[in-house]
């Protein structure tokens, strides 16, 4: 598979412009600056770079990406077209039909792996002693064979963590905002950063990892949680802003779903709403998964270290079981932000091991 289709083809989808041309340099901005640079490349015999040139350049300018220093780029460029390569063996295997998902080129593509893994931001070593209740199965309940909350007004857009391990407090107002819609028709993007700032007294670590009970038991403590627009995020934690006569959403209470069983988490999105999940994500392929159903084999049932939001499931016209998945890594990443994960695959990257949501009055 040629490298620049891969750029190309991302950059047309997210409306980009691919310009092309004969470029001898990966920056040819840098390389007129620092020709020391072209040594070092050279330097590295039995290496073919060319390829990878233009697709480093398109890169750079789609995902807005600048380094220190010429040393730094070359370091980054070289991860760069390690994980091109990564992309392109995988993806030969999907055209063969032996893998259901595709990998492809993101804002994540010019990190190693032990960099990736700093995005993932779940902590359960630190649970509030308070548990929430266990959900209840409802007698001669019809559970549908596919459910999208998004086509019925629970889910906001798309937001982005950033540079900061938060993803605990997006899959926590992810999961109250659909309850919020649930109880008042309203959709309102709630505030991260006041679960960042806020919530250290019950367990959390604002940018340094989090959990999502965790979460919902500060907001019904303090009385409720402001909306993003009032208490905007800033991809850090800072010094408490909570304004209580601001509170938009307020908790009751938080449900456990049965944890490990598929159907319980099943039958609780198609009845609730979306749900808040913990994942093991830490592989190379959910770092630069860009699409169809993600089977990872070495996905942990206990090694959970992401927190995010199921908003559905359904089933593949290749008939692949999955469920809906809302990151909070921007749209740029997956399919517009969103990861289809294999669903009754033994409860496959442990989707179903740690499910719960909020109760809003």
């Amino acid at each position: 598979m040629n490298v620049l289709w891969i750029v190309s083809v991302l950059a047309v989808v997210r409306g980009a412009t691919v310009q092309t041309g004969n470029v001898q340099w990966f920056d040819l901005e840098s390389a007129q600056k620092h020709p020391e640079q072209l040594h070092i490349l050279k330097a590295k015999a039995g290496i073919n770079y060319q390829p990878y040139e233009q697709a480093w350049k398109e890169f750079k300018i789609l995902h807005d990406k600048s380094y220190e220093d010429p040393e730094e780029e070359s370091h980054r460029f070289e991860i760069f077209r390690e994980n091109v390569l990564k992309i392109e063996e995988h993806n030969k295997l999907f055209h063969l039909g032996k893998k259901s998902y595709y990998l492809g080129v993101n804002q994540f593509t010019d990190l190693e792996y032990a960099e990736f893994v700093n995005f993932n931001g779940l902590k359960m070593t630190n649970l509030n002693n308070t548990k929430c209740s266990s959900h209840l199965s409802a007698n001669n309940i019809v559970v549908p064979d596919s459910v999208d909350w998004r086509s019925k007004g629970y889910v906001t857009k798309v937001k982005d963590q950033g540079a900061c391990g938060s993803c605990w407090a997006f899959s926590a107002t992810g999961s109250l905002e659909g309850q919020y819609f649930r109880k008042n028709g309203k959709l309102v993007p709630l505030s991260e950063s006041q679960l960042v700032d806020c919530s250290g007294s019950f367990g959390n670590e604002g940018c340094n990892g989090g959990f999502m009970e965790n979460a919902f038991k500060y907001v019904k403590s303090v009385g409720g949680i402001e909306s993003e627009s009032d208490y905007p995020y800033k991809a850090r934690q800072r010094t408490c802003a909570f304004d209580k006569t601001k509170v938009i959403a307020t908790v009751s209470g938080c449900v456990d779903v049965e944890s490990g069983s598929e159907s319980s988490l099943k039958e609780v999105v198609s009845e609730v709403g979306p749900v808040s999940v913990a994942i093991d994500a830490g592989h190379s392929s959910f770092q630069l998964y860009a699409g169809g159903v993600y089977d990872e084999p070495l996905c942990s049932t206990s090694r959970l270290n992401h927190g995010v939001l199921c908003v559905g499931y359904g089933t593949s016209l290749q008939g692949k079981d999955y469920w809906i998945v809302k990151n909070s890594w921007g749209v740029r990443w997956g399919v517009e932000g969103y990861i289809k994960m294999s669903r009754n695959k033994n409860n496959q990257c442990g989707i179903a091991s740690q499910a719960s949501y909020p109760l809003v009055p």
